[in-house]
Formats: C-alpha cells, sequence, structure tokens
C-alpha cells in the first residue's frame, strides 16, 4: 500500500492520525512497533524516534498535527478544519495547546499506576506481536522500567502539576461543549478530535483501537474511576461513538 501509517497500539497521539484517516475514509497499512526497540526503524525513516509517522506515497510526515494538515491538504471532504476561517485557528490553536499541555499530561497520569503493572503494559503494547517477541519484551521490561517512567513523566515533581493540568482540561471541555456539543463551533471538528484522542487514556473508549484488554489492573482502573464520572469523559465516548468509524 502506498499509504502506511507506522504507530504504537493505545497510544494517544497515534490514535489522533488513525481517527483523521478513518474520517477521511483513506485506506492504509497499519506498521505497529513495541516503544523502546521502536527507535532504530523510526530514525532510519523519518530521522526522529516519536510515533505516528505517515508514509504518504514515498512522503514521510511525523507527528499527528502533520499528518492531520497533509491530509486536509490531500484529501479534501470531510475536513477537519472549519471553513470559517476565525473558527479554523481557534481549532488549530486548541489543537497546538492540547498536543503541547495535555497530552503529556493524560500520559503521565496514566502511567503513574501502568509502569507499575509490567506485565499488563507490556501485554497492551505487544498485543498484535508474536508469542517469543512479547515474552522478550516482557522479560526486558525491569531493566526499561525507569526509562519509560522517565520518558512518560512519572516523577513526583510533575505527578500533581499534571495531574491538575488534565482536570483543568476536562473542566474546560465539559464547559466548551455545554451549548452545541462541540469544541469550536457547531460542528465535529480537530478540536474534538484532539480532545477526544488525548482524554481517551482515562475515558478508555470502547473503540477497538484504543479499549484496553481485560481485566484491567486494580491500580489501572483505580485512576480511570478518578474521572469516569466527569462530563468530559462522557463527552468523550460520544465522540468516539459518533464520529469514529
Amino acid at each position: 500500500m502506498s499509504v502506511v501509517l507506522h504507530q504504537f497500539l493505545f497510544s494517544h497521539y497515534n490514535d489522533k492520525a488513525r481517527w483523521a484517516l478513518q474520517f477521511k475514509g483513506i485506506e492504509h497499512r497499519r506498521e505497529t512497533y513495541l516503544p523502546g526497540p521502536h527507535r532504530g526503524a523510526l530514525r532510519k525513516l523519518s530521522g526522529q524516534t516519536s510515533t505516528p509517522v505517515l508514509e504518504w506515497q514515498g512522503e514521510v510526515i511525523s507527528g499527528s498535527a502533520n499528518i492531520i494538515e497533509h491530509l486536509e491538504k490531500v484529501s479534501g471532504s470531510p475536513s477537519l478544519y472549519p471553513t470559517d476561517l476565525a473558527l479554523r485557528e481557534t481549532a488549530l490553536d486548541f489543537e497546538r495547546r492540547f498536543d503541547d499541555e495535555v497530552g503529556p499530561a493524560t500520559r503521565t497520569v496514566l502511567f503513574e499506576a501502568l509502569a507499575e503493572e509490567g506485565g499488563y503494559l507490556t501485554r497492551m503494547f505487544g498485543a498484535n506481536k508474536p508469542l517469543a517477541k512479547r515474552l522478550g519484551y516482557r522479560a526486558i521490561f525491569p531493566i526499561a522500567k525507569g526509562m519509560i517512567k522517565k520518558g512518560n513523566g512519572v516523577n513526583p515533581e510533575s505527578i500533581a502539576k499534571r495531574k491538575q493540568i488534565t482536570v483543568n482540561a476536562l473542566d474546560e471541555v465539559a464547559q466548551a461543549t455545554q451549548k452545541t456539543g462541540y469544541i469550536v463551533g457547531d460542528n465535529f471538528s480537530v478540536a474534538d478530535l484532539t480532545a477526544a484522542c488525548l482524554f481517551a487514556p482515562l475515558a478508555n473508549p470502547s473503540h477497538p483501537d484504543m479499549a484496553r484488554p481485560e481485566p484491567i489492573p486494580a491500580a489501572v482502573q483505580a485512576v480511570l474511576d478518578q474521572y469516569r464520572d466527569h462530563p468530559a469523559t462522557a463527552w468523550t465516548n460520544r465522540m468516539y461513538e459518533l464520529h469514529r468509524a
């Protein structure tokens, strides 16, 4: 296939790209990596080590926002960018801010518990890999645990700050969507897609790309339970139900 998405399973930034591709009806193949061992292949492909990365007919695009921008240029309708220029700028400003601040925050909130559940974490991210590779990935987890926590901001200095960022963002979206159900204007846009994806680690939507394997460890479920009754959590799940193929 000429369109290939290089991804991690269950990653909220990766789900932004998956959702945009599906929203626009673009056929694509997914190349899934194990976090950590992915670095060499991604650096060779794109010159950096973060996912998602999209190969589009020979062109390589890194990062969920850049991927969505590219899809808007090449695929037309349906559009994730509002037609009104002022609303479009508002939606793009929202995407940038949530990508920079909220995505790292919700990831830290989840990984505070998830990093202590090595068996579950490696089962999540290795779900589509052969048994031997999954077992090897599990075996190296104790060595990699410190790096995983560091890479996901799990440290005493950041946890409390990022929990507050998360609560503030949930409150903001709940307030912004009271009137029309959407963040910018009265239609689904890149702002809604971004917020829903970046809240997904805490909302655990039922879509197969993001619904975690069962049973969920008690410590991880306790994190989800903290946010279960927030209006923005219900809104997140509604966006997945209404607008995700």
